[in-house]
């Protein structure tokens, strides 16, 4: 396979693929200091995530349109449910509560305790990207290349139709991301992750991979709550390069959720045991 035109640049902290009329970066830094984290927590009014990477992105921007989507890690948590959490936010209690309530000694009146504002301890988002409203510096400044340069006009927020079941174009195209091309530029870009204070993991990562015919990106949320659920949100952008006509990106999303109980069954059962589905939440 020809090898379409395309330029590859990093520095220790970012890396970024210009293809065709696209240009991809993905910034992978340590996780944030004490003063970013309690700035960032100042502006959500939530404690953060045990780890939260807070310089961490990925931007797309195709240059002709001016159109720039990104993933980051304060706009993924701004997703977090605040407040009280009804029974349609999916609240989730750790294993242990429901036999602490059972228990006699559950009546007893609490310790004194400091109230603090509610919010959803799992992390849980349906993050699915967004259009900022600028872009970073170029972590290139130093190279006088236009091709890494942010967008000089303002960024065009375009709005994101419902798909046409019967347009493949309006697809992903999965055999197209089976086929064993050459993948020019890769990425994991972790945004969070938290052990819920021993009690299970959420966390939220990022991948793309380029290839000479397209580009594909995953955003999923993972989350485990031990002996209560699993659940799981993801967002899939998919955009082909051999389109002709004005160029289409699809975004798909989807969650799933099921008991830990259940999960633990179709384990035990192995590849060859039954098939069982998860539920839509």
């Amino acid at each position: 396979m020809d090898l379409p035109p395309h330029k590859l640049f990093e520095t220790p902290n970012a890396r970024s693929i210009q293809i065709g009329d696209w240009f991809i970066t993905a910034r992978t830094n340590p996780i944030s200091n004490a003063p970013q984290c309690d700035a960032m927590q100042a502006t959500l009014k939530f404690p953060l995530p045990e780890m939260t990477f807070g310089n961490n992105s990925l931007i797309i921007e195709h240059k002709p349109s001016g159109w720039t989507y990104a993933f980051a890690t304060e706009d993924a948590l701004r997703c977090v449910k605040e407040g009280e959490l009804a029974s349609e936010d999916g609240p989730v209690k750790v294993g242990y509560a429901d036999a602490w309530l059972k228990n006699p000694f559950g009546s007893l009146p609490m310790p004194k305790t400091v109230p603090t504002k509610p919010y959803d301890w799992t992390y849980t988002t349906v993050y699915q990207g967004h259009t900022p409203s600028s872009v970073p510096e170029s972590p290139y400044a130093d190279e006088d290349d236009e091709e890494t340069k942010p967008p000089s006009s303002p960024i065009r927020n375009f709005l994101w139709a419902p798909s046409d079941p019967d347009n493949p174009l309006h697809r992903i195209n999965m055999e197209e991301l089976m086929r064993p091309d050459p993948i020019l530029f890769y990425a994991e870009i972790p945004l969070f992750e938290d052990e819920l204070h021993d009690n299970g993991s959420s966390n939220l990562l990022i991948r793309i991979r380029v290839m000479p015919s397209c580009f594909f990106i995953l955003s999923r949320f993972t989350l485990r709550v031990d002996g209560v659920l699993f659940r799981t949100y993801d967002t899939r952008i998919y955009h082909s390069f051999v389109q002709n006509d004005a160029p289409i990106v699809v975004r798909e999303s989807n969650g799933l959720e099921a008991p830990y109980g259940r999960v633990k069954e179709v384990r035990q059962a192995g590849p060859c045991g039954p098939r069982r589905n998860f539920n839509n939440f």
